[in-house]
C-alpha cells in the first residue's frame, strides 16, 4: 500500500479533529462505549472509511490464532485509533496500541482519551510504526 507523509498527516488532523468534536459536545465523564458510538458517527459525517472493533491478527509460530483482539478502529487502513475514557493514559495504553500497529501493519496510531479537558493538549497521543519511518512527503 502506498502511504505519503502529508495524507497520514492529514487523516490524522481529521481523526483528531472528529475527535474534538465529540469531546466538544459531550464532554468528559462518559463511558468509552458512548465516545466510539459517537466518534463512529463524526467519522461517517466526514466520509472516512473505517472499520469498528476491527480484528487484530495474531499470528504465533507461522501460524494464525484464533483470538479475540480487536483494535477500536482502523481508519481508511492506515491509522489504528484506539479510544479511552480513564483518569490518565499510562505507558501500557501505548504499547497496546503500537502493537495493534505492527500487527495489522499500518504506518500510525492514534490514542484518544475522552475523560480530559481538551483533547488536542492532553487527550491524544500519535504514533508511527518504525517500519514506515522514512515515508515520501
Amino acid at each position: 500500500m502506498n502511504y505519503s507523509k502529508s495524507d497520514l498527516n492529514d487523516l490524522t488532523f481529521s481523526i483528531i479533529g472528529a475527535a474534538i468534536e465529540v469531546h466538544r459536545n459531550l464532554g468528559p465523564g462518559l463511558l468509552e462505549s458512548v465516545y466510539h458510538t459517537c466518534i463512529k458517527e463524526e467519522l461517517e459525517h466526514r466520509k472516512l472509511l473505517f472499520r469498528s472493533e476491527h480484528s487484530v491478527p495474531v499470528i504465533y509460530r507461522d501460524k494464525t490464532l484464533s483470538t479475540e483482539l480487536r483494535c477500536d478502529l482502523l481508519v481508511e487502513n492506515k491509522i489504528v485509533v484506539e479510544l479511552k475514557s480513564i483518569e490518565k493514559l499510562l505507558t501500557i495504553h501505548d504499547a497496546q496500541l503500537m502493537t495493534y500497529m505492527r500487527l495489522l501493519e499500518v504506518p500510525k496510531g492514534i490514542l484518544i482519551n475522552f475523560n480530559c479537558i481538551n483533547i488536542f493538549k492532553e487527550g491524544q497521543r500519535t504514533f508511527v510504526n518504525e517500519l514506515f519511518r522514512n515515508l515520501r512527503d
